[in-house]
């Protein structure tokens, strides 16, 4: 399969004004990111934090449609993700280092991180689909694609399984210098501005 990725890259960047839905991504993101630059992931879910944490987690899983009319998500509050946000501030730093380029040494990795967040859906009595919970994950973490409609149809029939993530890996490793030589960094809320932040 060959893949223009510069296009597609820039395609992506023409969406990303500091005001887009897709912004929310990089909001979400930063503020979980912040918190393990500074060694603080166990406070996420701290009583000084914690609506903090599920309001930049369920602001980013609602622009990116997962409270649409259908999902059970809209169903509760944002006070319903507090499961989610303890589960990710009990998360080990080898989940926050899991990333694309160790899928073919650590699929299991990725896919018990994916047990546990669900797990902690399930404690809201979410029933999270994939879709769900990679962009959970995405959101958090950065380490797996949100295997939704627009990762499928990119990347073919998928699920989250270990050979959908050795694809991946393999697909990163196979294209590795095209994709770090166009780095996509994150916008800042308060500047609208990119930070040093990569996606």
């Amino acid at each position: 399969m060959t893949v223009d990725i510069e296009a597609n890259l820039q395609a992506y960047r023409r969406h990303g004004s500091p005001e887009s839905r897709y912004a929310s991504f990089d909001y979400c993101y930063n503020y979980f990111q912040e918190a393990r630059d500074a060694g603080e992931t166990d406070r996420l879910a701290d009583e000084d934090r914690l609506q903090s944490s599920c309001l930049q987690l369920g602001f980013y899983l609602a622009s990116w449609g997962m409270m649409r009319g259908s999902g059970e998500l809209l169903q509760n509050s944002v006070r319903g993700l507090v499961p989610v946000v303890e589960q990710i501030a009990d998360e080990s730093t080898s989940s926050w280092d899991l990333d694309a380029d160790s899928y073919a040494d650590n699929a299991e990795g990725v896919l018990a991180l994916s047990r546990r967040v669900r797990r902690a859906f399930q404690a809201s009595e979410v029933d999270a689909s994939d879709i769900l919970v990679t962009k959970t994950m995405l959101g958090v973490f950065g380490c797996v694609p949100a295997f939704d409609l627009n990762f499928r149809r990119g990347f073919g029939p998928a699920t989250l399984s270990p050979k959908t993530l050795k694809k991946i890996g393999v697909f990163y490793r196979d294209n590795q210098a095209e994709i770090e030589a166009a780095p996509v960094l994150t916008l800042d809320f308060l500047t609208g501005e990119e930070t040093e932040r990569q996606y």
